[in-house]
């Protein structure tokens, strides 16, 4: 029984480990300057949407 639980732990991390693998590899660096802040109230600018919004 415990050797079935390693060998599901080992395939969960392999498998986690190559999506994460895959999204670095597949998706485009974050560009912090051009996120809308947190929370706009008070500083001028217009948030777009919540905090995973593109700037626009």
């Amino acid at each position: 029984m415990s050797l079935s639980n390693h060998k599901l732990q080992l395939v969960f991390w392999c498998g986690l480990m190559a999506f994460l693998v895959w999204d670095t590899t597949q998706t485009p660096p974050v560009d912090l300057r051009n996120e809308p802040p947190l929370i706009a109230a008070g500083s001028g600018k217009i948030s777009s949407g919540g905090h995973c919004a593109i700037a626009k």
